[in-house]
């Protein structure tokens, strides 16, 4: 393979994924009202929450967290502040032995 080749090869693959990284909803660009409603509407989405972080929130009632987990209070940035949301997580024993 040539030079060329595996640097247009090595840009084409970084354009990529480039992209599929814009294609994730960023909370920073939404209102709080408008992530909820998107929550809702889809019942799971993964979307972007910081320069280098992402995680998938869920609505609070329905099965979209694998047994285990259960959605669990969140809060991510919004457009307008801090919105609270749901993510799935193993709930913690706080029982005594």
């Amino acid at each position: 393979m040539s030079f060329r080749r595996i640097v247009l090869t090595t840009a084409a693959v970084l354009l990529a994924a480039t992209g599929l990284a814009d294609a994730r909803p960023d909370t920073r660009k939404m209102s709080c009202e408008q992530l909820r409603d998107l929550i809702r509407r889809h019942r799971a989405v993964v979307v972007t929450t910081g320069p280098n972080t992402y995680d998938r929130y869920v609505r609070q009632f329905g099965n979209e967290c694998d047994w285990p987990e259960v959605p669990m209070s969140a809060y991510v940035p919004t457009r307008d502040g801090s919105c609270p949301v749901y993510r799935c997580q193993e709930p913690v024993n706080n029982f005594p032995n």
